[in-house]
């Protein structure tokens, strides 16, 4: 190697270096502005222009507004179930739809997969979802936001392809010893697929948690609120008069202010606390399942 062809390397990697470190100020920017932004006083906020990079006089009556209202603890409670529910309707009919459609004697199983993924591109529209969940029962109900989404078809094909890397001499084996498919499924395929579960629960739950289109149209009770649907009316139609009461109306513009940022983060720090417990299968899982097609 020569001594200009090493330079060459080297700034090259210096270069990579530079945009990836400002790729992380851009992503990690906004967070730290929201939480700085909740944890400032609130006249001092209102009144300041430009970046912000710490706290302006700590305060936590952001928060202290936040938990007064009654809407956010009962969206925390709705939007739980939506998830852990939601969560497991997804990961045991994806697991079902995947173990069929990776097994090797399936009668038209290309056919299967040609109209599966043909779904990915064109569907009926938001109107004829509406008359169907509207004919089911599940109108106004928390499981009109699980029961029809139960496969997303690019987290079926991730899991069909990760099963299929699986060695067909162990489901061989595991037929020979008198095991049904349930068993092979349950037993043997999802405990060696493991990090492509990990995966597809933090796919399913952080597509969950932030819903809140779907929920918009199917529920109209404020009780059956998800959180993301508070938060969004509390972001666009302004309401944050209920949790900072007793202030006169200056104050309550500028508390309002603060609580925005206080909510945000409410609503965003357990997606960030479950992220770290997965992100070690996150890469390992997305590889296994994009090996084989």
């Amino acid at each position: 190697m020569t001594k200009q062809s090493s330079i060459l390397e080297k700034l090259f990697d210096a270069i990579i270096y530079l945009i990836l470190i400002a790729l992380v100020i851009v992503t990690l920017y906004p967070l730290l502005y929201v939480l700085f932004a909740s944890l400032s006083d609130a006249g001092r906020l209102v009144a300041h222009k430009g970046i912000l990079f710490k706290s302006l006089g700590f305060s936590l009556e952001a928060y202290k507004g936040v938990m007064k209202n009654p809407g956010i603890l009962i969206g925390y409670r709705n939007t739980l179930f939506i998830v852990v529910a939601g969560v497991t309707v997804n990961l045991l009919m994806t697991a079902l739809g995947a173990y069929v459609l990776s097994r090797k004697n399936v009668i038209w199983n290309k056919a299967f997969m040609l109209i599966i993924v043909f779904t990915m591109f064109f569907h009926g529209g938001l109107i004829p979802l509406y008359l169907v969940v509207k004919n089911v029962g599940l109108l106004d109900s928390l499981w009109a936001t699980i029961i029809p989404f139960s496969i997303g078809t690019f987290n079926l094909i991730i899991m069909r392809t990760a099963f299929m890397s699986i060695p067909d001499s162990l489901e061989e084996s595991a037929k020979i010893d008198g095991a049904n498919h349930f068993t092979i499924l349950f037993r043997i395929i999802i405990p060696l697929s493991m990090p492509v579960i990990a995966v597809m629960i933090l796919y399913y739950a952080v597509d969950k948690w932030n819903g809140w289109f779907y929920a918009s149209v199917f529920i109209k009770s404020r009780d059956l609120f998800p959180l993301q649907l508070v938060l969004r009316e509390i972001l666009i139609a302004n309401s944050t008069d209920g949790m900072s009461v007793g202030a006169d109306a200056g104050d309550r513009f500028q508390i309002g202010e603060t609580i925005k940022y206080a909510t945000i983060i409410v609503a965003t720090l357990p997606v960030l606390c479950l992220y770290p417990f997965v992100q070690r299968f996150f890469v390992k899982g997305v590889m296994v399942g994009s090996l084989k097609g």
